[in-house]
């Protein structure tokens, strides 16, 4: 290989690390702010129904540092995002992520099943809120030409903003369908336990011990990709009309 072809392939290299660094610093700040609203959300609505366990530690915040786990939500995210792009078997590694459990006490809320059910979904609530308006507000720019636009103006933002736009929608809708599902330690879960008779709390038991071996061996798999699919097909859909 010529100096030349050496130095084409060097710049190459340390093109594709920063873009994929940038891409990572995107995608880390839309899942801390994702988990962050789902997790005070959770606190928000324990205190609604009575059990001010969470406020007064201070977790009814937006702020990322109440509610950051080191190894869920920085460390497993990170390293799972840098493997998808390095290809082949590390590729496999679930992109997934998640805060820290926000602290409830059941003995203090009012009306309890029905407390139970509404602060188990205020998570979910807040991702597809966050959803929602992202997909609104894509195609407000999409009918205004505004994304057009920027990318005339300024062709280096058009794709950070962009993907910020798409981590935001994608992601969102993916972890408020994620906790939808009925294993613990899922928000979908707590749901379930809701509705079903006592006479399921020994198996509710056991499945609460083995509940995460069972879900991290689903999504290892690919199981949840017959979910997610359609999901994302879905999505994709809508952002063309």
């Amino acid at each position: 290989m010529t100096r030349s072809g050496l130095a084409f392939c060097l710049n190459e290299v340390v093109l594709m690390g920063t873009e994929l660094i940038g891409q990572l610093i995107i995608y880390m700040v839309v899942l801390i702010f994702a988990i962050s609203a789902h997790e005070c959300a959770h606190a928000w609505m324990s205190n609604r129904f009575g059990d001010d366990t969470a406020r007064l530690l201070g977790r009814i915040t937006l702020n990322p540092l109440a509610h950051t786990d080191p190894v869920g939500t920085l460390l497993i995210p990170i390293a799972a995002f840098i493997f998808s792009h390095v290809g082949g078997a590390a590729a496999a590694i679930p992109l997934i992520g998640w805060g820290k459990p926000t602290p409830v006490n059941p003995l203090r809320w009012r009306n309890k099943n029905l407390a139970n059910v509404m602060v188990s979904a205020a998570g979910i609530m807040a991702n597809l809120t966050i959803a929602i308006s992202t997909l609104v507000f894509i195609k407000v720019l999409q009918l205004t030409g505004a994304l057009n636009a920027l990318g005339v103006n300024s062709p280096d933002l058009y794709k950070p903003v962009t993907m910020l736009l798409l981590y935001a929608l994608f992601m969102n809708v993916s972890l408020a369908v994620f906790n939808l599902l009925p294993f613990p330690p899922l928000d979908g879960s707590k749901i379930l336990e809701t509705f079903l008779p006592r006479s399921f709390d020994p198996l509710l038991a056991l499945f609460n011990q083995y509940g995460f071996l069972i879900l991290m061996g689903l999504i290892y798999i690919g199981f949840f990709n017959a979910i997610f699919s359609p999901i994302g097909r879905f999505i994709e859909f809508l952002l063309q009309l």
